[in-house]
């Protein structure tokens, strides 16, 4: 038993240490699914020369900013198939920040590593409809840990977990119980969290890593911008379709800006 340990802010850090737990739990989860389809998972960077110690795992995009991602599994040449990230949060009013650096993230790297396959979150906390649609619409896989189902795994380990916002002493309580619990029971804890999405993940990561399905084009996207600054994206079923666009198009009508949406609907401004 560890003896109790004072934290500036213990419902942060206990909520940090639920993801870090995670995190592991994830990482025992899936490693021998993926080595047993030849491919590695990745938590970590490469160890510092001089300090001999591992880095974050940062993977840049295009323009060479980097994101700290949580985990990817890549093949054996080293190239990413599936971004992997687990988050967690308290309170609805973080859902915009947090769900938005998943979509940037998620979405500048796919534009540079096209061996990318899928993107996939695990949510844990309070999410909102907003925030998870949000996320689907950039093609992220979503997989769900709802607040109440953590209030019940922690109180199992006798940790309090439905405190208000500014019920300090509760959040210590918690952060103290946690803290006092044995590694073993630490990862315990994240294993059951980890363990309510384990078989539907475990589906969609073998399905993802099928190398027996062939390859076939399902959309073709063509991007047109001007020297204003606008832009105008296409979106065709297939390559034939996408040529026969390019071979008809007119100049004068792409550029035109006549037919783009406005701020509001008609409806609203005729109400105005």
């Amino acid at each position: 038993m560890n003896e109790k340990k004072e934290v500036a802010n213990p419902g942060s850090t206990l909520g940090e240490a639920i993801g870090v737990v995670m995190e592991s739990a994830l990482k025992r989860l899936l490693q021998p699914l993926v080595e047993s389809q030849d491919c590695v998972f990745i938590t970590a960077g490469p160890k510092n020369v001089k300090t001999g110690k591992v880095t974050k795992l940062l993977l840049k995009d295009e323009n060479g900013v980097e994101y700290n991602i949580d985990s990817v599994i890549a093949n054996r040449k080293l190239q990413p198939l599936i971004l992997i990230e687990s988050k967690y949060i308290r309170y609805k009013k973080h859902n915009r920040d947090k769900g938005s650096w998943v979509c940037t993230a998620q979405q500048a790297l796919r534009r540079r590593f096209s061996s990318i396959r899928s993107s996939i979150t695990i949510l844990a906390g309070s999410w909102s409809k907003t925030s998870k649609a949000m996320m689907r619409s950039y093609d992220i896989t979503l997989f769900e840990i709802p607040f109440d189902e953590l209030c019940r795994i922690l109180g199992d380990f006798d940790i309090p977990f439905d405190w208000t916002e500014k019920d300090r002493e509760t959040a210590y309580q918690a952060w103290n119980c946690y803290y006092e619990l044995t590694h073993k029971e630490q990862n315990a804890i994240g294993d059951r969290i980890i363990g309510l999405v384990s078989h539907e993940l475990r589906q969609v990561i073998t399905n993802v890593l099928d190398e027996t399905v062939p390859r076939v084009i399902t959309e073709v996207e063509i991007q047109v911008l001007t020297n204003l600054g606008e832009a105008k994206i296409f979106t065709f079923e297939d390559v034939e379709s996408a040529l026969r666009f390019l071979q008809d198009i007119d100049n004068e009508e792409l550029l035109s800006t006549e037919d783009a949406p406005t701020l509001f609907d008609n409806a609203s401004q005729e109400e105005g």
